[in-house]
């Protein structure tokens, strides 16, 4: 189990650095929680300095009962746990994919083309001559620059569940190597050898030469218009296919069909899939975080809210005295830190956390800066690597230590 703590440095800016291995003997939550404690033990770290921590969509990691995050909560009630939200929005745009039956068959129909033009070398190879064949034909009717490095030869790649940019890579390759996937599916369906491989790729070949295809193709293009590409007509009738035409109106266009059917489906379909997967708890913890981001200071500085914040998420990190004074405080940090001519160039909290510190504005405001040392240890500020099995976030120590190392 790989662990990974994230801190912020003497000098305020977050680091996140891999701090070790420990060996489990299975992967049960009580075991990983075991095998944690163990190393922060081994280096003397307290569990309750804990104030967030991140793993991947693992039902043993992020279940609410008897989950790894859930028996980390237990001991520690303010090591908050905030699922990946790069992971989290990724598998919500993967769900939506199959609850659009148009979107779906449109995906189902690209991985089927990648998997079988892609399923052997010598295919591949077919691929990659077809595809050069093409290049150098489109430079010699100038429809293609010949400068070199622009027309490089490349893959059809399947989309994958854990990467949604490797579906817009898969429909982008697919538009500029449509010929060439064409010829090499038809060279496939002449000389095949096997009758269930030659039905496959017929049925393959099938989405990329009828009506369909065109349709499909158009609905990624519609967002690309500024590039000058065609769109079909959309003021035409919409017939649609099989027996769901007789429960359409004969005035629905196909404009009707992208903007109801796949538009707002998928709209529909994302908003449910979201409100499923975002915890109530995290996204208001989140929301009131933001507050502390300077492009939403420089809108409006929202002092009741940061007050909040503290009241309602670390209530245990400020003494009543200080949670007192911290309204004074903001109210000063206004006009000291946000009315600031230098403050309108920063963009993140990191860069606020960075530049307090430099400027010697947190050891004014130290209040505050706990405050953003807090708020930066949520894993949502930078993506976790999806290759880790766990991560986890821990406030740095301010122990004779860590000031000597400076870290």
């Amino acid at each position: 189990m790989a662990i990974v703590l994230r801190f912020i440095d003497n000098n305020g800016f977050l680091q996140e650095r891999f701090f070790g291995l420990a060996h489990v003997s299975n992967t049960f939550a009580a075991t990983l929680k075991d095998g944690i404690y163990s190393v922060l033990s081994h280096h003397n770290l307290n569990i309750q300095n804990i104030r967030g921590q991140g793993y991947d969509g693992a039902s043993n990691m992020r279940g609410e009962w008897k989950s790894l995050q859930a028996l980390i909560l237990k001991d520690c009630l303010y090591a908050y746990y905030i699922y990946c939200l790069a992971h989290q929005l990724q598998l919500a745009l993967v769900a939506v994919s199959h609850e659009v039956v148009h979107v779906h068959h449109f995906f189902t129909k690209l991985t089927s083309i990648a998997n079988i033009v892609e399923a052997s070398c010598k295919r591949h190879d077919e691929l990659k001559r077809a595809q050069a064949a093409d290049i150098e034909y489109m430079i010699s009717i100038d429809e293609l620059e010949s400068e070199r490095g622009l027309n490089y030869i490349d893959t059809l790649p399947r989309p994958g569940d854990t990467r949604w940019s490797s579906h817009f890579r898969s429909v982008s390759n697919l538009i500029k190597m449509f010929s060439a996937t064409c010829s090499v599916l038809l060279n496939i369906i002449e000389d095949g050898t096997i009758a269930f491989q030659q039905g496959d790729v017929d049925a393959a070949y099938e989405k990329l030469r009828d009506n369909g295809w065109n349709t499909l193709l158009d609905q990624v293009k519609v967002f690309f218009e500024t590039r000058n590409i065609d769109v079909t007509e959309m003021d035409a009738s919409y017939v649609a296919r099989q027996g769901r035409a007789r429960h359409q109106e004969d005035t629905f266009t196909v404009a009707d069909h992208y903007r109801v059917n796949i538009f707002y489906a998928a709209i529909y379909c994302q908003l449910q899939e979201l409100n499923s997967q975002f915890n109530e708890h995290a996204v208001n913890l989140l929301i009131l975080s933001s507050t502390l981001d300077p492009c939403e200071c420089r809108k409006s500085f929202r002092i009741d809210d940061i007050c909040q914040l503290v009241e309602r998420f670390y209530p245990a990190d400020f003494t009543d005295a200080e949670k007192i004074n911290l309204k004074n405080q903001l109210e000063h940090y206004e006009y000291g830190v946000v009315q600031h001519a230098e403050f309108k160039n920063l963009l993140t909290i990191c860069d606020l956390s960075q530049w307090l510190v430099s400027t010697r504005k947190a050891k004014t405001f130290p209040l505050i800066y706990k405050i953003i040392v807090l708020v930066l240890t949520l894993p949502v500020l930078t993506a976790t690597s999806e290759r880790s099995f766990s991560a986890m976030r821990i406030v740095k120590t301010q122990d004779k230590t860590s000031q000597q190392n400076g870290g």
